[in-house]
């Protein structure tokens, strides 16, 4: 799945994340994302290769977990040759197996549950530990499902950033109740 950013987050709409944790099988359906590479100011591989973003330069299919705040984990799926920092962050999926055990993990349920990409991590229980998991083993899995129709997808700018913010590299699907923020300008 080596390839542009962009290209990889379109490609990642449909798709479904397992994670067996704690005798717990959670899977999603990620119906929304955001693009990110070296060329993007906005991106934690912009500067270069560091400690902290190492997992974001590895092959396509690996995960690159990270804080943000100090307090929310967030993972975006490599996408790009080896040695490119070249990634998508899933901002928020659908939950279709384990509901409970989410609700638990997040203190909460409803629409709350897996709409942003902190709590997507909370309920599905990725930590940092991930960081740099092949998505191919488990315990955390991404399963490819057949692309969606590319009239179903929204393209926006990003949600929460400064740098190069106007740039329209956040995708969604189409009035799904499980996107973080259903906005289009």
């Amino acid at each position: 799945m080596e390839t542009d950013a962009e290209t990889a987050a379109k490609r990642l709409l449909g798709c479904e994340l397992v994670h067996e944790v704690e005798g717990h099988r959670l899977r999603v359906r990620i119906v929304e994302t955001e693009a990110y590479d070296e060329a993007d100011p906005a991106s934690h591989s912009h500067r270069g290769r560091t400690a902290r973003n190492d997992a974001m330069f590895l092959s396509a299919g690996h995960a690159y977990v990270y804080l943000i705040h100090g307090l929310h984990h967030c993972m975006n799926v490599v996408a790009g040759f080896e040695g490119h920092g070249c990634g998508v962050l899933i901002r928020a999926a659908e939950p279709l197996e384990g509901l409970a055990e989410m609700e638990r993990r997040r203190g909460r349920g409803g629409a709350e549950l897996t709409n942003g990409p902190g709590k997507l991590c909370q309920a599905m229980g990725i930590t940092l530990p991930m960081r740099g998991h092949d998505l191919g083993e488990p315990p955390l899995i991404l399963i490819r499902r057949s692309p969606v129709d590319q009239d179903q997808i929204v393209v926006t700018r990003r949600v929460g950033i400064a740098k190069n913010a106007d740039a329209p590299r956040r995708f969604y699907l189409r009035g799904d109740p499980w996107v973080s923020r259903p906005w289009t300008t």
